[in-house]
Order: structure tokens, then C-alpha cells, then sequence
């Protein structure tokens, strides 16, 4: 049976154990892919933009210090510095020679953290980093990486230089009487040179504003010159080239023509003419011995190469995040991970979820099989666990329906029984003829006759209620003239059994209460409360019914109100346990079944069945030993009246709704 539950149950992709566990997976990987997908975005973004403002920070640093190594031999001094780009960048600045020796630091500590093993720039001026040097002319060739600060012996004097910008400033008003605008910018060396704004130089070379002194090297310069010819020439020598001459832009040739220092500058700046020295491609080997020159020349002048580090002020550097396979890897293992925990609480959460569902389903198919089926355990209060309370409350009724149904086959099968097998009796003693069929045999077989059509009566009465067809004729009627009805027809048989019947009037001053109601059906309802209450009533005992307008007097409206019937007696009484049960089909107390005190078990579910067919309810209340007493509450008027459920003949002539209205 086992086996066979388990082949009932649906597949996993199925169940609802299954589809909780591809949800809960499907939303935790959308939820890790989204997370990670919005992490890896907002953090590249984030430190895009650090690394941008870093670079930025680090390009400033790196070209301040280039220009502060361009201009002085020495790295002596330099503390100031340092400190001042560390306070205004917010990083820590140190400064080590290429054996790692410190030259400056910004940690003011004692003890500062140690360097990582890597730098993150040379400052070397005579060969500049165009990564992070925002000085170096771009539209130059990569391979003249001399800083343009470092100018070295080329430094002019105070003299020249005021010399030279007395006639750059000649120039530059000549050259605005001729409707020319100008600028004079004054380079690394001293010298000034005008640069013209817009973009046509002929006009400049058709004017008598440019001077001689502008265009021809000063004294410091055609020294500083001559000795870079030496040096050019000497390195040409030793590879058996012949000499140049070298003009003061570098450029070499016979020195004939030297170019003018006189540029054009337009409203988007164009890149200015490269030199011979970064455009001839013809003569590698002088290009190469006049940068050797130029070095050899300049490296008395400025600082030697210095390792530069910067990072946080702490000493560490934040290393970027990219997505390289570690990275992957990470992002991989954590999403698994996240994934992993996801499935397991499913499962767990589905397991506790499916394990009742499971024990419902395999109690639902044990009470359609017809087994006997267990109480489902409840453990928590949720839905499920309602959900089984539920369950097992039906089980447990379905459980008491089915006895009642088996008690009440079994009832209706001895109630049958008994008076048939007393007809079928006499009839075979009269037919062996060991009975006479005399006026005495007749009546037996008659009152015998009577109590099996009683009995069916009685079940059809029933079934006609439950299935909503009982027949009602209701009328307006005075309830004191039906009890006085009931009282009469049962008269006979309370004397017989020695017990006081009466019908108590209405209190004085107190209108009879009036019903609509079937008489036939109400008499039939209070008549078999009577019989019952005689019945086990002992002799010498007393049994009255009397009616009343629940809460109503002379002066109060009737409509709405109720009118109370009760039967009391003082018979023997009905115990605790038993009162829920009194109403109840084919149930006695005596479970001998006599007759005699029994009845058939079906005169109060009758009761109960006309009164709700009347819109009204009835109840019992009993003292064992003391006596009971039966109460019937029924609507005072037709505005009460039942419902459409009940059905109303009108074949005999009774009034319908619109006639009582």
C-alpha cells in the first residue's frame, strides 16, 4: 500500500515541492546575476572615476616634480614641495634615489610604513614619462623625451633677457599698428617669442616688424650652442660622419637661413611645425648623436633620476578591480555559494511544506479506500496546519456519519422487523390453525399493521425534510386552541399510564398567541413531545404545556417576536451525556429497544425536522431524576414565515403569501 501511495504521488516537476524549488532557484539566480551584474557596473564606474581623478592627481605630482628636477641640480629642498602636493592631493608623496635611498618624504611619522616594491613613476627630466607628463608637446616625436624646462646652459641672464623683451615687445606693437594681433610668451630659457593669433604667417613675414635680435642667439645661447655642436660633432667623429652646424632650434645645417621665433596661434590651436631634429628620417645617426649631445649637456644642470611613489596616506595603495579570471572566479564562487544556500533552504522549506500535504494526501486516499484513517499531526499553526485541523475534523465526522448511517441501517432494519415478524407469526399460527382469526386476532394484526406504517411514515417524513419537499399548509391559528388539540388526543393515554396531562392557559390580561403555522404539522410536533414526555413520565406524575409570546404584553408589537411552546414533565430526566444526543435519528436511551418505553427513536428527529421546517428551533433542557423540559421557539406572524425552501399547497384552498398580506 505504501508502494502504491508513492506511484500516486505526482512527479517533481510536477509537485509543488519541485516547482518551489525551480522558483526559489530561478529568482536566486536572477537575483545573483542582477547583484552582480549592478556591483561590477557601479564599482568599475566608481573606480573609473578614482583612477581618473588619481591619474589626474598623479600627472600634477609627477609633472610638478619634473619641472622642480628640470630647474635645480639637486633634489636638495625639495621637502616643501613634497609636503605641499600631499596636502592638497591628500596621498603620501615620497621621493628615493634609484637605490631606494629616501630623498623626501610627506609621512611625518617616525617610523613611516614601508614603500611598495614597486614604483609608480622615475622623475627623470632627461627622459620624461609622456604617460603622465602633461608638459611634453604631443605633436613632437615620441623619441625627444628631454623635458622642455630643462634648459640648462640656454638660461639667459637678466641682461639678455631684458634685452630680448624690449624688442619682442617692438614687434609686438609693431605688429598691432598693422592691424595684427599678438601675444609674447616668454619660454623656460628667457627668451620670448610672439605668437600670432590666426592663421596666416605671410602676413607676418610681409612686415618690417620682425627684428634681427629676435631671430639670432644671444651670447649665453651661442656659447651654450657651440658646446652642443662639440659634443654632436664628437659623437658624429667617432662614427665617421662629418660635422653640423646646429642651429638655435636645434636644427642643423650650414646655419644660413636660422627659422624665426615668430608662431602663429589661431582661435583652435594648431600644432606648430616640428623641428628638422624629430622630422628628418633621413639621418638617424645625427638626430641620435645631437639627443646624446643635449643630455651629455644638460646632466649637470639638473636633479639625477629619482624614484617617485605615491599612494594613500597610510602607505597602501587600493589595487584596481577588473574582471580577470580571479576576479571571475570570485564573483563565480560567490554566486554558486549564494545559489547553493538558496536551493538548500528551499529544499528545507519545501521538504516541511510537502511532508503534511503528503500525510493529507495519504490519509485522503486511506478514507476512500475505506481504511481506517489516522488524525494527520498537526505541529504548527499556519495554514497547513488549519488545513489538517480541518481535515481531521471531517475525517472524525465522516467518521460519526458513518456510524450514525450503519446505526441507523441497522435501526431501521430491527424497527421493520419486529412488527412484520409479529404479523408474519400470527398469519402462520392461524395458517397451521393453532390461532383462530377471531375479532381479537384482526386487532393484533392491526395494531402491528399501524406501527409499521407508523414507523414508515415516520422515515418518509424525514427524507421529505431533508430533501427541502416537506409539504406545509400553513394557516393563522391560535396556539392555545393546538395545545388544547394535542392535550385531548393524549388524554386517554396519560391516564392509562397514571400521569397528569394539562394545557396551561395564557396569563390574565395576555392574548393568546397567534402562529402561522400547519396545524396538522404542529400538532404533529408538539403531540409526539407529549407522547414522549408521557412516556417516561412514571405514574403519579405530572406533564404540562403551555405557550407564551417571548418578551411581548398587551401593549407591544407582535411583529417579529417569537412564540415559546414548552412541554415539561416530571419524569425520569435525561443525564449530561446523553441531552446533545435526544434529537438525533434512531437514538435512545434505553438500548433495549422496549417498546413499551423506547418508541422508535424517531419522534423527536421529526420534532426537530417540522420545527425548522417552520422557520423555528427547538431544545431541551433536563434534570436526571427531576424531569425535562422541551422547547419550541416558532415566528409570532407570517412576516416569519419559512423561507422558499418550504413548499405550500394551495390545492387546498390554504392562503398564499399575497392573500395573508
Amino acid at each position: 500500500m505504501r508502494r502504491d501511495r508513492r506511484r500516486n504521488r505526482p512527479p517533481l516537476r510536477k509537485s509543488l515541492f519541485g516547482r518551489l524549488l525551480a522558483v526559489s532557484a530561478l529568482v536566486a539566480a536572477c537575483s545573483v546575476a542582477a547583484t552582480a551584474w549592478l556591483a561590477v557596473q557601479t564599482t568599475s564606474g566608481a573606480i573609473k572615476q578614482e583612477q581618473g581623478q588619481n591619474l589626474t592627481a598623479d600627472a600634477r605630482i609627477y609633472n610638478t616634480l619634473l619641472g622642480y628636477a628640470a630647474g635645480h641640480p639637486t633634489w636638495e629642498g625639495v621637502d616643501d614641495t613634497v609636503r605641499d602636493l600631499a596636502r592638497q592631493s591628500g596621498r603620501r608623496i615620497a621621493l628615493t634615489t634609484e637605490q631606494r635611498r629616501p630623498l623626501a618624504d610627506s609621512a611625518s611619522r617616525p617610523a613611516p610604513p614601508a614603500l611598495p616594491p614597486q614604483a609608480s613613476a622615475i622623475v627623470d627630466p632627461l627622459s620624461v614619462d609622456t604617460a603622465l607628463s602633461r608638459t611634453v608637446d604631443r605633436s613632437g616625436d615620441a623619441a625627444d623625451r628631454v623635458d622642455p624646462r630643462a634648459v640648462g646652459p640656454f638660461r639667459l641672464p637678466a641682461a639678455e633677457r631684458k634685452a630680448l623683451q624690449h624688442a619682442a615687445d617692438r614687434s609686438a606693437a609693431c605688429l598691432s599698428r598693422v592691424g595684427i594681433a599678438a601675444d609674447v610668451v616668454t619660454g623656460p630659457s628667457g627668451r620670448p617669442r610672439m605668437e600670432i593669433v590666426g592663421n596666416d604667417p605671410d602676413r607676418v613675414q610681409n612686415t618690417r616688424c620682425t627684428t634681427e635680435e629676435l631671430d639670432s642667439p644671444t651670447a649665453t645661447e651661442q656659447k651654450a650652442l657651440d658646446a652642443l655642436n662639440q659634443l654632436a660633432d664628437a659623437c658624429l667623429k667617432r662614427q665617421d660622419r662629418p660635422g653640423v652646424q646646429l642651429n638655435l632650434d636645434l636644427s642643423w645645417g650650414d646655419g644660413s637661413a636660422p627659422k624665426p621665433t615668430v608662431k602663429t596661434r589661431a582661435a583652435t590651436p594648431i600644432p606648430a611645425p616640428p623641428p628638422n631634429l624629430r622630422t628628418d628620417k633621413d639621418d638617424r645617426a645625427t638626430a641620435s648623436c645631437v639627443d646624446t649631445a643635449r643630455r651629455e649637456q644638460l646632466s649637470s644642470y639638473v636633479a639625477s633620476p629619482a624614484l617617485l611613489f605615491i599612494g594613500d596616506e597610510d602607505g597602501t595603495t587600493v589595487p584596481g578591480f577588473d574582471l580577470s579570471p580571479a576576479n571571475t572566479a570570485k564573483i563565480a564562487g560567490a554566486a554558486a555559494l549564494v545559489l547553493a544556500l538558496t536551493v538548500g533552504a528551499t529544499m528545507l522549506a519545501g521538504s516541511r511544506l510537502a511532508r503534511p500535504l503528503h500525510a493529507l494526501t495519504g490519509a485522503a486516499q486511506r478514507m476512500r479506500d475505506g481504511e481506517d484513517s489516522e488524525p494527520v499531526l498537526v505541529t504548527d499553526d499556519n495554514e497547513i496546519g488549519r488545513l489538517a485541523a480541518a481535515f481531521n475534523d471531517m475525517a472524525d465526522h465522516r467518521a460519526r456519519l458513518e456510524a450514525q448511517r450503519k446505526d441507523m441501517v441497522s435501526d431501521v432494519a430491527h424497527e421493520l422487523c419486529t412488527p412484520l415478524s409479529n404479523i408474519r407469526g400470527w398469519l402462520e399460527a392461524a395458517q397451521d390453525g393453532l390461532a383462530e382469526p377471531d375479532p381479537a386476532f384482526i386487532a393484533s394484526l392491526h395494531t402491528e399493521a399501524v406501527q409499521l406504517q407508523h414507523i414508515i411514515d415516520d422515515l418518509q417524513d424525514l427524507a421529505a425534510a431533508d430533501a427541502g419537499a416537506l409539504r406545509l399548509h400553513p394557516e393563522r391559528l391560535p396556539v392555545e386552541d393546538v395545545l388544547a388539540q394535542v392535550a385531548a388526543a393524549h388524554q386517554a393515554g396519560a391516564e392509562t399510564s397514571g400521569v397528569a396531562l394539562s394545557a396551561l392557559p395564557a396569563a390574565d390580561g395576555t392574548p393568546s398567541p397567534v402562529l402561522w403555522a400547519d396545524p396538522v404539522r404542529l400538532r404533529q410536533a408538539i403531540g409526539n413531545l407529549v407522547s414522549n414526555a408521557v412516556r417516561h413520565t412514571p405514574p403519579g406524575g405530572r406533564v404540562t404545556v403551555r405557550a407564551y409570546d417571548a418578551g411581548a404584553s398587551a401593549d407591544e408589537a407582535r411583529a417579529g417576536r417569537e412564540v415559546v411552546i414548552e412541554v415539561a414533565d416530571t419524569g425520569s430526566g435525561i443525564s449530561a451525556e446523553h441531552l446533545p444526543h435526544v434529537f438525533d435519528r434512531f437514538w435512545r436511551a434505553e438500548k433495549s429497544r422496549n417498546r413499551r418505553t423506547g418508541g422508535s427513536g424517531l419522534g423527536l428527529a421529526i420534532v426537530r425536522k417540522l420545527v425548522e421546517a417552520h422557520g423555528g428551533s427547538v431544545s431541551a433542557a433536563s434534570v436526571e431524576g427531576q424531569g425535562s423540559v422541551f422547547t419550541l421557539r416558532l415566528p409570532a406572524d407570517a412576516a416569519d414565515a419559512p423561507g422558499p425552501a418550504t413548499a405550500v399547497d394551495p390545492a387546498d384552498g390554504s392562503p398564499t403569501a399575497a392573500d395573508r398580506a
